[in-house]
């Protein structure tokens, strides 16, 4: 079999696992797909005859090729990750020996916090009346991303009846197809209930989603999106609105006043702790604010500067 071939059969059968047995979301799987053809597109050009074949010194020299076209190191990482698991796959299907890419560190990159509202800002923005369905269903549909800190994959997959009222939760199913049960707060559940009164003006009857657009049909991300965005600057909004903005939101404040990291992992759907604590760095940010304005000696040396 040529090399070529034998590189794009191992690529294949490895996705073909993740889309059937890890059953990952089609934009996760499309993410995998795109690295790992970019890097075995760049293993021909070698020529290498079979994924086993491949070393760790020539990991390094695409990690910093990449590096030099300009390549973040978040993105690298996430390429690295992706070769790992490819490697993991193979491994067991005993296709390959060792992953050359244990090890191996994508350059550092300045962290991000991310965007946050504040409670005043995000009053501003949801504390309207109206009886127009479009707007009783985004307004339904900010609430119940701020009050559940749901992804915007996950609030699209809602069902008309997946929000049980009697206990006021939801049952979503996050990434790697892993359910998780999620509260739903007061003001969402009434914003919901206000929406699903109007909703038959809008939603074909056969239609089984809870958010639908004015074709009737189950409400797209990219629509959702877009009518975020219109809202945020009809309020007067100064930052650029996002549905996951509205799940930073979620989890900062939920730390500002839990400090409960674990709990917050949970109620998000994070695997890996880590990644929930970038919001503790939200969180000290807050903190350091009202430091710097409510401590005596601190607000008299920046009074000094």
């Amino acid at each position: 079999m040529p090399p070529a071939d034998r590189l794009q059969q191992g690529l294949q059968a490895f996705l073909s696992h993740l889309q059937f047995e890890r059953r990952l979301s089609r934009h996760t799987l499309s993410n995998y797909r795109r690295d790992l053809e970019r890097f075995s597109d760049w293993c021909r050009t070698l020529p290498l005859p079979d994924w086993d074949q491949l070393s760790a010194h020539q990991v390094r020299a695409y990690v910093a090729k990449r590096h030099r076209s300009g390549i973040s190191g978040k993105s690298l990482q996430r390429e690295l990750s992706a070769l790992r698991s490819l490697f993991r796959f193979l491994i067991r299907e005993g296709r390959a020996r060792s992953c050359p890419a244990s090890g191996i560190r994508a350059p550092k990159t300045e962290r991000h916090l991310p965007a946050t509202l504040d409670v005043d800002q995000l009053g501003n923005l949801l504390d309207v009346s109206s009886d127009d369905p479009l707007v009783l269903r985004d307004l339904a549909i900010m609430e119940l991303l701020y009050s559940s800190g749901l992804r915007l994959a996950e609030l699209v997959s809602v069902n008309l009846h997946d929000i049980d009222p009697d206990d006021a939760t939801l049952e979503v199913i996050g990434k790697g197809a892993k359910s998780r049960r999620v509260p739903v707060g007061s003001k969402a559940l009434a914003a919901i209930r206000a929406w699903r009164q109007v909703r038959n003006q809008l939603a074909r009857p056969d239609e089984q989603a809870l958010f639908v657009s004015q074709r009737g049909t189950r409400l797209r991300p990219r629509s959702i999106q877009q009518r975020l965005r219109q809202w945020a600057r009809q309020q007067g909004c100064q930052q650029q609105l996002h549905p996951h903005m509205l799940r930073h939101s979620f989890a900062s404040h939920l730390l500002e006043s839990s400090s409960d990291l674990r709990a917050v992992q949970e109620l998000l759907g994070h695997a890996d702790i880590s990644t929930t604590q970038i919001y503790t760095h939200l969180d000290f940010q807050h903190l350091a604010q009202v430091y710097d304005s409510a401590h005596p000696r601190a607000r008299r040396k920046k009074d000094d500067d």
